[in-house]
Order: structure tokens, then C-alpha cells, then sequence
């Protein structure tokens, strides 16, 4: 399946709409099964559903212009980085709406997450997180598809042409890293 996934991805970034069509259905059950690990972590009551997340995915995947895709691995890369920001955009909303009441809190552990603690919320984790991406760009790359899109090490280093023995020592230290920028010192130290 993962060689159909390639192929249909390839024929869909060449224009070819029929492709996308055959597409979805295929990867469909994955990138729920990510939105839904990702939501999992949300606080209760949050409005914004597995099911909406990814049928927003497309409705931006269909707008971006005749990507040149690699293969599955680039695709859920990709997936990742636009459910990062569309979660963000939402807590921004909310954030603006509410002016800071009841703060989204996302845990960060590493069963593919950090545990930021209490008190941080999506948008520290997105601002640390282009912090970071200034300091080294591949670390904060790897830290998106893993935590937004629950990539494996194989597939983040399969999308990122490195190895997996990298994309952990990588993870490793961009996990000190932000959980080093998101201490409540630091954070509150810059207000």
C-alpha cells in the first residue's frame, strides 16, 4: 500500500485530480488516527474534533500547488506541519477570544511527546518551536512530525533523507531544548 500511496502521490502532483481522489480513502484512517493521537492530549470539551482536523488538512492540501511529493513519509511530514498549524491558528482564535482564559495546555511526553507541564499551552510549544526551527531547523522538523503527526523515527527519517539513529539523537536534544525554553522561568522572564 505504501508504494500506491507514493505512486497516487506522485500522479496527484503532477495535476492529476483523479489521483487525489483514489488517494484519500488510502490515507485517510492515518491521518485521523494522527489527528485523533494528537486531539487525545487536548483538554476536555475541546471543540475541535479528530474528523474536522483532518478534512481541514485537505481542504489546505487541496489549495497547495502541485507539490513535488516524495513519497508517504513526505506526505504525513507535510500533514504534520499543517495540523501544527491549524491547531495553532485555533488556539490563537480562541486565545483572542477569551484574552488567555482557559488556555489550551498541551502535554508534551515522550511516547512521541514532551510533557511541557502545566501552565504551557499550544502557543508557547508553537513559538519555542520557530525558536528552535532559527536555531536548528531539522530539530524542530523532527519535533513537528513527531508530535503533531506521530511519525515514527523511520518514517521522519525516511522524510528527511537522514537516519533514524539521527532523527533520535536530534529528537533528544530538541526535547531538552524546549522543555530548557518552556521552563516557567524562562517563559516569564521575557514578559
Amino acid at each position: 500500500m505504501t508504494q500506491q500511496v507514493t505512486e497516487l502521490l506522485l500522479a496527484w502532483g503532477e495535476g492529476d485530480q483523479a489521483a487525489l481522489e483514489q488517494l484519500i480513502p488510502l490515507v485517510h484512517a492515518e491521518l485521523r488516527r494522527i489527528a485523533a493521537r494528537y486531539m487525545a492530549r487536548e483538554r476536555a470539551g475541546h471543540t475541535l474534533q479528530p474528523t474536522a482536523l483532518v478534512n481541514e488538512v485537505y481542504v489546505r492540501l487541496v489549495d497547495v500547488d502541485r507539490v513535488k511529493w516524495q513519497n508517504r513519509a513526505h506526505f504525513l511530514a507535510v500533514s504534520s506541519r499543517l495540523m501544527r498549524r491549524i491547531l495553532v491558528d485555533f488556539a490563537r482564535t480562541r486565545s483572542y477570544k477569551k484574552r488567555g482564559a482557559g488556555v489550551q495546555h498541551v502535554p508534551f511526553d515522550d511516547t512521541g511527546i514532551i510533557d511541557i507541564g502545566r501552565g504551557h499551552d499550544v502557543l508557547a510549544l508553537d513559538d519555542a518551536l520557530d525558536v528552535l526551527a532559527r536555531v536548528n531547523a531539522r530539530q524542530s522538523q523532527i519535533v513537528v512530525m513527531r508530535f503533531f503527526g506521530g511519525l515514527t523515527n523511520d518514517e521522519i527519517a525516511s522524510a528527511l533523507d537522514i537516519s533514524a539513529a539521527t532523527v533520535m539523537r536530534d529528537w533528544k536534544l530538541a526535547k531538552t531544548w524546549l522543555l530548557r525554553e518552556l521552563e516557567p522561568t524562562r517563559t516569564e522572564s521575557r514578559s
